[in-house]
């Protein structure tokens, strides 16, 4: 949408303590718009933000508060929950049910179908009807969906938006433009992830640990992480048949950034240059994408500490004529903060990259 809404708009961040939810806060402290009223945790409730993260001293002086809905509603406008998984399935009703638009970074009402989600979190769905109601935040495949919120929100409803899981944002950037082209027509992609160790959140856990981290790369979740089904869903979409993912992801002793790269069977007399076009047409517009020169691949370091995506693609002809494309991102960036906030801004009727369109750190 174009314009810009001349009024600020409070924002509360549920769950700020976290990598991602901390990171939401401070890309909405340095938004034009967008204004921090209140940051979230219930363990270090009194605390102030600043303390947990020193980075943000002298810049903001909130102290966490308890997630109470009520709290929550009389204060903000919007509130971004970076919350466990499952964590959202209590307190997004609530919200919405006082008027709070919500944008869930858990992967709560990602998928539409209730007994998929059971089958893979291990637990009942408490509000499925909320399901057909969330829109899927990945603005590059779903836009209009997004844009359509905006309407609704504008006629004075509060709106449900499911920003997407890091690993499934980057292998859907980065096979969404062989499937909607039609280079592919099997039915199978394989994901191959690296993912930093911050995409595994604050909590320390063995894997995470600095000694075992550390000179090490690990395959982790095989053939049964939480990612393959919403993984499917958004390439179903894209593809418009149904579609099987192999996903893999890997952990690397990176702080953060994320890379996924998937292979795809090309159809009958695909060409390079065919499949350079189709990528570079499908991202010509984005204004957070970016389609590398034939030839080059993306990496991680390109893109860390920015909301931005790169995507590279080549066609392996000499063999099964296989389609590879990797997508960088930030897992705590396009793979998560920025990626909410971009969409906000969508759902706000604001410029899509309103507060996200500065540099990445060059090293």
């Amino acid at each position: 949408m174009s314009g810009m809404s001349e009024e600020v708009v409070n924002i509360c961040v549920v769950g700020a303590t976290g990598y991602a939810g901390v990171e939401v806060a401070r890309l909405v402290l340095d938004h034009p718009t967008l204004r921090l009223v209140m940051v979230t945790d219930r363990k270090i409730a009194g605390t102030p933000l600043a303390e947990a993260y020193p980075s943000l001293r002298g810049i903001t002086d909130l102290a966490f508060s308890l997630p109470e809905p009520d709290a929550i509603a009389k204060t903000a406008d919007v509130a971004f929950l970076a919350v466990p998984h499952t964590a959202s399935l209590s307190l997004t009703p609530q919200l919405l049910a006082r008027g709070v638009t919500v944008i869930d970074l858990s992967a709560d009402y990602r998928l539409k179908d209730a007994a998929t989600y059971e089958a893979w979190y291990g637990v009942p769905h408490t509000s499925p009807s909320l399901l057909a109601e969330a829109v899927y935040g990945l603005p590059e495949l779903n836009r209009d969906k997004l844009t359509d919120l905006a309407r609704t929100r504008a006629a004075g409803r509060p709106v449900l938006v499911a920003a997407p899981g890091c690993y499934p944002t980057a292998t859907a950037l980065a096979a969404a433009p062989a499937l909607a082209a039609g280079l592919t027509t099997t039915s199978l992609v394989i994901s191959d992830c690296i993912s930093g160790v911050s995409g595994a959140g604050r909590a320390p856990s063995e894997r995470t640990h600095y000694c075992h981290a550390a000179e090490s790369v690990e395959a982790y979740g095989v053939g049964r992480h939480r990612h393959t089904p919403e993984i499917e869903q958004t390439l179903t979409g894209v593809a418009g048949r149904p579609m099987d993912v192999v996903f893999t992801p890997h952990l690397a002793p990176l702080t953060r950034g994320l890379l996924s790269t998937v292979y795809l069977e090309a159809a009958s007399g695909v060409t390079t240059a065919q499949v350079q076009q189709a990528y570079g047409d499908a991202y010509a517009h984005e204004a957070l994408v970016t389609t590398l020169p034939s030839g080059q691949m993306p990496r991680t370091g390109s893109v860390a500490g920015s909301a931005r995506a790169q995507v590279g693609v080549a066609l392996d002809q000499r063999r099964r004529g296989m389609i590879v494309a990797s997508c960088a991102i930030d897992n705590l960036g396009k793979g998560a903060a920025s990626q909410a906030v971009q969409c906000a801004n969508v759902v706000l009727g604001l410029p899509e990259t309103c507060g996200l369109d500065f540099t990445a750190p060059v090293l």
